[in-house]
């Protein structure tokens, strides 16, 4: 069985820690490691292998954390753009063998019950490959409004429902009928292509289009779509395109433990408490306060008679609220991108295919950065029009390109690099490079990079 891990979102419901650049499946939310890397860990116990669909900007995040949890021979689907699931999931079977068994699973979501979700999988499997499409219901523990539901009566689907109110919501979970619907799917390749075909044919047709002129590398383990190929693709999700139409659709019960992380206040589920039912944090000093999430690493919280709330303090955003009220971040999120704000987009560290980059300081001249090339790495070759650089090597030895000349420069050393002129950034040693860049110009956005030649195909 292969896991399709699905790896999109727009990192808005856990800002400021998750972002567009970072969504939350990638963010260490747990002792240094990812929800993905959790769902790869999961499902690698009973898939033998994993095909990852990402947004392009993901790519090497999401490859560099597969590594950290030995699963680097992944294939990958990179989109330009989300066009829903539908789309992504169709793209991604038409690189797969007919037959192939396809788990299908958000890469954001929270399993508990590891053994019966195991259980739940091999019905799932023997479903799937008896032809049938098979969605996993999980048994509900409350009237939740924020997830759809399946109707069912044993292993046959009825009907797929919208999010409720909360008085239908208590119908539904008192009826003993209904399941929360999980997103995660099981199939035979052929199977979801015939139903797709039949159901969403402008779907298939224009998958196999942007399929065809997509650009495939490494064995076709790694497949780029084209940027109007994929706009030409009908958006929709799986569920209005197929699963709500077809008569091949089966459930499995699944009292698995799970959670969509939709929210901070779900999320606060997740953490071991401390006996003011606050979450375990070192850097926070609660006087008083109880039954909060507190989420911070670098400088000293305190709190004084706090109950229920939400505190999430990053380098460059801190955001207050009543935990009940996590919801709302959305809002949040919309209101800093009306106003332009870069924060629901970039975090403080980036990461790179070479590396990360960390912003100390950003002003209205200037540009501070902490750079780190992994070893055997390096930048683009590239130029900017509108900034010159000053590069302070800190640890390693730094091969710098500046116009026609190549040199080295060690630690406590420094080069300056004018506007305009092509330079490059180079790791040839076998500890990472670290150093200081500072950025001096009219305008310091990181649109102002022309690529001359670059090791990772990026325009």
């Amino acid at each position: 069985m292969i896991n399709l891990i699905l790896c999109g979102g727009s990192g808005t419901r856990l800002w400021p820690i998750s972002r567009s650049l970072m969504p939350k499946q990638f963010a260490r939310l747990f002792a240094g490691t990812s929800l993905f890397q959790r769902t790869v860990k999961t499902n690698a116990r009973i898939c033998g292998a994993q095909y990852i669909v990402s947004n392009a900007e993901q790519y090497f995040l999401a490859k560099d954390q597969l590594e950290e949890v030995e699963a680097s021979n992944a294939r990958f689907l990179l989109e330009p753009v989300g066009r829903n699931t539908a789309p992504a999931i169709a793209l991604a079977c038409l690189n797969l063998k007919a037959n192939d068994i396809v788990l299908v699973s958000p890469s954001d979501h929270v399993i508990r019950k590891k053994e019966a979700y195991a259980e739940c999988l091999k019905k799932a499997e023997a479903l799937a490959k008896a032809g049938n499409l098979v969605t996993f219901g999980i048994t509900p523990t409350g009237p939740e409004t924020g997830y759809g539901y399946i109707e069912a009566n044993g292993e046959d689907v009825k009907r797929f429902v919208e999010k409720p109110d909360l008085e239908t919501a208590k119908k539904y979970v008192e009826s003993g009928r209904f399941f929360w619907n999980s997103g995660i799917f099981c199939f035979k390749v052929s199977t979801f292509l015939d139903e797709l075909g039949q159901y969403s044919p402008d779907i298939l047709v224009a998958a196999k289009a942007a399929f065809e002129k997509a650009k495939k590398e490494d064995h076709d383990t790694l497949v780029r779509v084209n940027y109007d190929d994929m706009m030409a693709i009908p958006s929709n999700s799986i569920d209005y395109a197929v699963m709500e139409k077809s008569s091949k659709v089966k459930v499995v019960p699944s009292d698995i433990g799970w959670s969509d992380l939709g929210a901070f206040d779900s999320l606060y589920g997740e953490y071991e408490h401390d006996a003011d039912g606050n979450n375990k944090n070192e850097k926070h000093l609660a006087i008083g306060s109880k039954n909060s999430l507190v989420l911070g690493c670098q400088r000293q919280i305190c709190t004084i008679d706090l109950d229920k709330m939400l505190i999430v303090d990053t380098p460059d955003a801190l955001l207050v609220a009543p935990l009940s009220s996590s919801q709302k971040v959305k809002k949040v999120v919309d209101e800093l991108k009306a106003r332009g704000s870069a924060l629901p987009t970039v975090p403080q560290t980036v990461n790179r295919p070479w590396g990360t980059y960390t912003v100390l300081e950003d002003s209205e001249s200037y540009k501070m950065k902490r750079i780190v090339v992994r070893p055997g790495e390096r930048l683009s070759l590239q130029k900017h029009l509108h900034r010159s650089e000053h590069w302070v090597v800190v640890s390693g030895t730094a091969t710098c390109t500046v116009g026609d000349k190549v040199f080295y420069v060690r630690p406590n050393e420094s080069t300056y690099i004018p506007a305009g002129t092509i330079h490059r950034l180079q790791n040839e040693g076998k500890l990472p490079l670290v150093i200081v860049e500072v950025q001096v110009g009219e305008y310091t956005g990181e649109d102002d990079i022309i690529r001359v030649q670059d090791d990772y195909k990026r325009s």
